[in-house]
């Protein structure tokens, strides 16, 4: 058995997993987040910590026995947060996350000191990323920065408190942009223009590393061996990465989580220069990927709910029995908080347009559902621009449930879908693999799991939302150009 634990933006998700793959248990506690000004989005650390607590409290209770025989810990957390803490390794203040947008103007000084930046670490800098958030913070909250003992990514401080140890992965790390990604350490100019050291970052390893062991007074509490490993793991994306199968060049999966995530595995270092995309380490020992990402994806489905007032399955599944035309739906751009693929603007708003007397709810709800899918399709676009060869693509997340929302992304990009076997559990399946990989075991299972179903190009949804297509891409920040 292998435990495998991802923080994400909205919840941890725990899950135990055997020698075949297959989930035995699993546990998923809710996280919440701040948003104190606009552009702005930060998360408490002790938030991660309660809730990860939590959930391996109820697979404690809910499966002792499979505890027991868990050989190896894997982590997998949201990537690109930023978590300082003070001598006693308490956090100074809220995280800083992945879709805080506060940070432009450093992304732009840090263009300016390093021409070659994009070469160096595998893209350009924006607002979301660490090196323009403590460059931002060396600014405007200095004394914070400088009370920093340590600056650590998400996962890496549920680590911490796991096991005393503080130490980042070489794939999760690759994407804070104090990285050389290629030579795989951090690089002392960019540290230096960020306004902190070596001293405060973690030591790196391998995904497939054993990076510490659980610390013997939370070994009884949740009937885990004692000096049960804890592997390197990796960022979110890199384990759903593992957690469907896309860990060979060519291989790529789509999530529809709270973010949108478009992820190419490559074989060979691609580094971005425009366009909102990013290029990292794999998890996997010899492999890049490539990402493009639609910041509100689930975020924009969630939201629109909230403002109807109305649970998101029972309207997915209101609307799923209506067979809505996109002809009569509204055109939506999900950009919530900017955009990061193909816009890089964090400024960016959402808009809806081309509305009616016969608009109502479920025409709303579709046509998020719809500009997600329009969304991701640029991102698709974005990735072929670049050379990413795209043999397969798994779909994923939460999202992946919706079956119309996987018939709307096929169609938008023009190709069939493989839905992922675990569909909201990916990352942390894939953490519980590298755990496995760390003790010396496979990454992959020997006979891995056919995913349930492929979601075919449906080629008149396609025709319906190529008419769209150049309406959505005219809608800007609420002007039509």
């Amino acid at each position: 058995m292998y435990l495998g634990i991802d923080i994400g933006t909205s919840s941890v998700k725990a899950v135990i997993m055997d020698d075949h793959d297959l989930p035995v248990a699993t546990a998923s506690v809710p996280l919440a987040l701040s948003l104190p000004r606009p552009l702005w989005c930060e998360q408490a650390p002790e938030g991660w910590w309660q809730a990860v607590v939590d959930s391996l409290d109820a697979l404690a209770n809910q499966a002792p026995t499979a505890m027991a025989a868990v050989r190896g810990i894997g982590l997998s957390g949201q990537m690109l947060g930023v978590t300082l803490l003070d001598a006693s390794d308490t956090p100074i203040r809220p995280a800083l996350l992945w879709n805080d947008g506060r940070a432009s103007a450093e992304c732009a000084d840090l263009h300016a000191r390093f021409e070659d930046f994009a070469d160096i670490v595998g893209c350009r800098a924006m607002p979301g990323f660490p090196a323009p958030k403590l460059l931002w913070l060396a600014r405007h909250e200095p004394a914070a920065l400088a009370r920093a003992r340590r600056i650590l990514l998400t996962k890496d401080y549920i680590r911490l408190r796991l096991t005393g140890e503080a130490i980042s992965d070489r794939a999760d790390a690759s994407a804070t942009l104090l990285m050389e990604t290629v030579r795989a350490e951090w690089h002392d100019g960019i540290l230096a223009a960020c306004g902190v050291d070596h001293g405060q970052l973690p030591r790196l390893v391998d995904s497939t590393e054993v990076s510490g062991t659980l610390r013997g007074s939370l070994t009884g509490r949740w009937h885990l061996p004692s000096g049960t490993p804890v592997a390197g793991g990796g960022g979110d994306n890199m384990c759903a990465g593992v957690g469907v199968g896309a860990v060979q060049a060519g291989s790529a999966y789509i999530s529809l989580g709270t973010s949108g995530v478009y992820f190419a595995a490559n074989d060979r270092f691609v580094p971005a220069h425009g366009g909102g995309m990013h290029t990292h380490r794999h998890a996997v020992p010899g492999l890049y990927c490539q990402h493009a990402v639609v910041l509100s994806a689930g975020a924009a489905l969630a939201w629109i709910a909230g403002l109807l007032g109305r649970d998101i399955a029972g309207l997915i599944a209101e609307l799923e029995a209506q067979s809505l035309s996109t002809d009569a739906t509204p055109v939506f751009t999900p950009y919530l908080a900017g955009e990061r693929t193909p816009h890089d603007n964090p400024l960016l708003t959402a808009t809806f347009s081309r509305l009616t007397h016969m608009t109502g709810p479920l025409h709303l709800v579709q046509a998020v559902l719809e500009g997600v899918a329009l969304a991701m399709a640029d991102g698709h676009a974005a990735l072929a621009a670049s050379g990413a060869r795209i043999d397969r693509i798994f779909l994923t997340g939460g999202g992946a449930r919706s079956a119309l929302w996987a018939r709307l992304v096929a169609a938008a990009i023009g190709q069939p879908l493989h839905l992922a076997a675990e569909q909201r559990s990916g990352p942390a399946i894939g953490a519980a693999r590298l755990a496995r990989a760390a003790i010396g075991g496979p990454l992959i299972a020997a006979a891995p799991r056919v995913p349930a179903s492929v979601v075919s190009v449906d080629a008149r949804l396609a025709e319906q939302l190529d008419r769209k297509r150049s309406l959505f891409h005219g809608q800007v920040q609420g002007v039509r150009i």
